[in-house]
């Protein structure tokens, strides 16, 4: 048992458990459920012999057929066991690529094949096991399903390949041992398709069909679809069954745990299947012994008052045969009042046994009763149990759902927001969009009115540049001539007293010179700032004015539609069209 289970120097709760379980575990596979009866009972491995019982006296022990016979139950023996240490080893479920696997089936089919009579029909001769397997529906209602699955399959056309899909599907529902003791226990329907020597007729075959039990272990999950049974060729490989000694050790610890859980798995799922098997029949079998119980106690009571009867007549015959004697005394009458008693007595008697053997059996039924009731309680606190954990696994999955639910509308929720805030940044991206093209518009509109200015600007400079120095040069030679005339008047003031009029005729133009200059000055320095915000040409002049001091229109001579022009040129030409004759 210590082999089995993994040693670790600091041992914790969860590997004691693990450690704990593996032993139960190990311990119930040492027992197998049998039917004894209408009873299930545990049997110990140790107490159940596999190997087949000494072969009669008088069969020849180098007769061929039975050589074969045991040739086939070993190499059965070592298929089994190969695939159930395999499979155990690798824990998981079998499918149809495992070796080993297939192997056991062409085992099993050369089993099935052994002294299988020939039936001759019209297309030749036809040996085949499948007949054989169709007598487990007639016997069996439970493998009606197999049989109409395997007639359904519609890759199979021969009776060869419904046998070996009939085999799989017997393995994968866990059933094929029973099935195999089925038609085993019915030789007399079996010696229609084999010979009396068969391998199935013999005492191998039910050993095979013992054998065959460990495989319920097994999960086989195997996909028939595209597989051709039909033309598949049935080798037994021996070399799978040849081990070097080297290779005989044991396997490791974890696997040995690992084989010990699914052996509890499979246990219990075998236990389950024959309790919920068994379960309808102690139901039936209880309402029958309630029926037999309440016939027994109204038997019962009718012994009873018969009883009762019996011993009344008992008394009043004594009574009778005292007075009997008293009265009488003679022979005759003596002797007939024996012989009355006599009878009475055995008659007694004989109600006396009856009565104590019907007591007899209704303890038998009594405790028969209370067995049954006893295992029915059981049964019921299982159930209970089983559905106490139901209803805690349906409250975790409505707990689980609820928290779905909520989890799901939060989500919704939260996307619904994101999704708001999504709309609004979009929007908000829109307006920032429309007001950036807003923004470049007047910024290139600015740019546009700034080259405008600065060649306004340019053109001002080109054109009354030459005018302002002009009129500084103008100012310089007034300012020189008013010098040369001051000098002059000083040098001739005799002369300035003789023309007075002269004099103020000259200063008279003098300050009217110089105040044109200051004013011109003061004009063009104003004109200069006030058109610092030049926009329009004058297209009289070409010159580049404000948008006030553009404001007239009048035809020109090179339009035919009035035009823009300054109001100097406005005012100069409103003088010519006034002196031109219309």
């Amino acid at each position: 048992m210590s082999d089995l289970t993994p040693q670790s120097e600091t041992p914790t709760p969860t590997t004691d458990k693990i450690t704990q379980a593996a032993r139960e575990t190990i311990y119930l596979c040492n027992f197998r459920v049998s039917v004894d009866g209408d009873w299930l009972c545990l049997r110990e491995l140790n107490d159940i012999s596999l190997t087949p019982d000494p072969e009669p006296a008088h069969e020849d022990p180098k007769d061929p057929i039975a050589i074969e016979r045991l040739n086939l139950m070993n190499m059965a023996k070592l298929s089994i066991k190969g695939l159930i240490e395999s499979a155990l080893n690798l824990g998981r479920t079998l499918d149809s690529d495992y070796a080993p696997l297939q192997q056991f089936f062409v085992v099993m089919e050369h089993c099935l094949k052994h002294g299988l009579k020939t039936k001759k029909t019209f297309l030749g001769q036809n040996k085949s096991f499948w007949g054989a397997l169709e007598l487990v529906e007639k016997l069996n209602p439970e493998a009606g399903e197999i049989t109409a699955s395997v007639k359904d399959l519609p890759g199979l056309k021969t009776p060869l390949g419904r046998g070996r899909a009939w085999l799989r599907l017997a393995l994968m529902q866990k059933k094929l041992s029973d099935y195999m003791k089925t038609i085993i226990n019915r030789k007399d329907l079996l010696s229609e398709f084999y010979e009396s020597n068969a391998l199935m007729m013999e005492e191998e075959g039910a050993v095979i069909a013992g054998l065959l039990v460990g495989l319920n272990v097994i999960d086989a999950n195997l996909c028939m679809k595209g597989e051709d049974l039909d033309s598949q060729v049935g080798v037994i490989d021996f070399s799978m069954y040849l081990k070097d000694g080297g290779t005989t050790s044991k396997s490791a610890e974890g696997d040995g745990q690992i084989t010990a859980i699914l052996d509890q798995k499979n246990y219990l799922e075998e236990l389950n299947r024959h309790l919920s098997a068994s379960v309808y029949n102690l139901q039936g079998k209880a309402d029958a012994l309630e029926k037999s119980n309440a016939r027994l106690t109204e038997e019962l009571a009718v012994v009873n008052n018969r009883f009762i009867t019996l011993q009344d007549e008992v008394e009043r015959v004594k009574e009778e045969s005292s007075h009997q004697l008293e009265s009488r005394k003679a022979v005759r009458s003596d002797s007939a009042n024996g012989q009355a008693l006599g009878e009475t007595r055995k008659q007694l008697k004989e109600e006396t046994q009856l009565r104590l053997d019907v007591e007899k059996e209704l303890e038998i039924q009594i405790g028969i009763k209370q067995e049954m009731e006893l295992s029915m309680k059981m049964l019921e606190k299982d159930i209970c149990e089983k559905q106490d954990a139901l209803v805690e696994l349906r409250l975790q999955l409505d707990d689980m759902r609820a928290i779905n639910l909520q989890l799901g509308h939060k989500a919704q929720a939260s996307s619904k927001q994101k999704s708001e805030a999504i709309s609004r940044l979009e929007d908000k991206i829109n307006q920032m969009s429309g007001t950036i093209k807003q923004l470049e518009a007047r910024c290139k509109q600015a740019e546009k009115e700034k080259e405008l200015a600065l060649e306004a600007n340019r053109l001002f400079k080109l054109e009354f540049g030459d005018k302002i120095e002009s009129l500084q040069e103008e100012v310089e030679h007034l300012r020189k001539h008013s010098e040369h005339h001051v000098s002059k008047q000083s040098s001739i003031p005799q002369r300035e007293k003789a023309q007075p009029e002269e004099l103020a005729k000259v200063n008279y133009q003098f300050s009217t010179s110089k105040k044109l200059v200051c004013s011109r000055t003061y004009v063009i320095l104003r004109f200069y700032s006030f058109c610092s915000s030049i926009r329009k040409p004058c297209k009289n002049c070409n010159g580049i004015f404000c948008e006030s001091c553009v404001s007239n229109e009048l035809p020109l001579a090179s339009s035919i539609l009035p035009e823009c022009v300054c109001n100097d040129c406005y005012s100069l030409l409103l003088q010519q069209y006034a002196s031109s004759p219309t």
